[in-house]
């Protein structure tokens, strides 16, 4: 066993970067489409129910891919199974360079849907095999920030690079940029995987199942991610078509938002980090946290309301930032409530609370859109969060009373 002291060694840096590199990938791959939706949308003839259903078929497929993905992750161990899924939504992202229809659009879309969430699976295996308890939430909110990194820098390169060369280059680039990053994470992770994949897949997802936390967590996931995808695949619309701001100007301003939630996901992890450090109980520190998110985001209405465009940006950057310090926060909570051997089929049967809840909001945001504009949709953001942590707030009561059996509590040791 590594001895713990407080640094961490050169191993787990390289694995912090790399995870924050890929992750940047992953929510770039995301982003790409929302900026040229309204071009793709007019060469396709998609009006925005089409583009939801397009985007639905994304969060279809991730809602699919997350309940299967923590399987395949237990079953090839976590580095095969990350370079299988980084490699899947790279080839994907880069085949969407080459539709020409509707349907070959949502078919890309889908498969790319299929590969990405494996990231959110497989990472979260990653920082329990390697991390200690008091490390791991900075090390989430840190890989967790390289989403909204991707985001913040989706907006400007895409429209710097779609201004001098074919709109459809940026996907093919997105592709490549993510398969040269498939040897570098053979070349960073290695680690003895045996003991986690010695239990028989059945027994453990029903152990998984059989916790009430499991379902908390998932109905978590699913009714507040939709906060999340709309800032992701419909604000810079909302930007373009409510707020009139020409595509030059998003890509300006609109990064601010996703700067926000980068910030909100370092913040998350440092305060609980150092809330844990300080002596306080990990469930005690991360529902405080997510409490004061809940109590933030209600705020969101503003943004629909206010009579300044910077002021609604404002707004919506406050609004991600409460919710992805929750969010690196909730992964915190599941790499700290579950075994290794039951992490991954946690993470993935969870997660997919993200992606129906993703799925249906999508459909619902734009029939809002289209018949009653986007108010609608920031008044309905602002109840999900409180709901989720009423919700939340009793899961860690057993634990932290003791009587969480043995066999379901994390190890706190770091592999050797």
């Amino acid at each position: 066993m590594e001895k713990q002291d407080s640094r961490m060694s050169a191993r787990q840096w390289q694995l912090v970067v790399w995870l924050f590199l890929i992750a940047l990938v992953n929510y770039f791959d995301r982003q790409s489409l929302s900026v040229v939706a309204p071009r793709m949308q007019a060469l396709l003839h998609l009006n925005d129910q089409g583009y939801a259903h397009i985007v639905s078929l994304f969060l279809f497929a991730s809602a699919i891919a997350y309940g299967i993905s923590g399987f395949i992750s237990d079953r090839l161990g976590t580095r095969r199974s990350m370079a299988l899924f980084v490699g899947w939504w790279s080839l994907a992202e880069a085949a969407t360079a080459f539709v020409h229809t509707a349907w070959l659009l949502g078919l890309a879309r889908f498969c790319l849907g299929l590969g990405e969430p494996g990231l959110w699976v497989a990472a979260p295996k990653a920082v329990g095999e390697t991390f200690d308890e008091k490390r791991r939430p900075l090390v989430i909110s840190i890989y967790t920030m390289g989403a909204t990194v991707g985001a913040i820098v989706a907006l400007p390169i895409i429209t710097a690079v779609t201004t001098h060369l074919p709109w459809r280059s940026i996907f093919l680039m997105d592709g490549v940029a993510g398969l040269l990053l498939v040897p570098v994470w053979f070349w960073i992770y290695r680690s003895n995987e045996g003991a986690a994949s010695q239990q028989p897949a059945k027994a453990s997802a029903m152990a998984v199942l059989r916790r009430s936390a499991t379902w908390k967590l998932l109905i978590a996931r699913s009714i507040t991610d939709p906060v999340w995808y709309f800032l992701l695949f419909w604000f810079p619309k909302y930007l373009l078509s409510a707020r009139h701001l020409p595509l030059g100007s998003v890509a300006k301003v609109g990064w601010i938002v996703y700067a926000g939630g980068g910030l909100g996901t370092l913040m998350g992890g440092l305060i609980s980090g150092h809330l844990i450090r300080s002596g306080l109980r990990p469930g005690l520190a991360y529902r405080r946290i997510m409490l004061v998110a809940a109590c933030i985001v209600p705020l969101s209405p503003l943004a629909a309301f206010v009579p300044g465009t910077l002021s609604s940006i404002l707004i919506a950057a406050l609004i991600a930032f409460a919710h992805m310090g929750w969010l690196a926060t909730l992964t915190a909570v599941l790499v700290d409530l579950y075994s290794q051997q039951q992490l991954g089929k946690a993470a993935g049967l969870i997660a997919m609370g993200s992606g129906f809840g993703g799925m249906l909001s999508s459909e619902a945001v734009g029939y809002l859109v289209m018949h009653g504009g986007y108010t609608p949709v920031f008044c309905l953001m602002a109840i999900l969060h409180p709901i989720a942590i009423t919700l939340l707030w009793p899961v860690y009561t057993s634990r932290e009373e003791g009587h969480l059996p043995q066999q379901l509590e994390v190890a706190t040791e770091v592999p050797s």
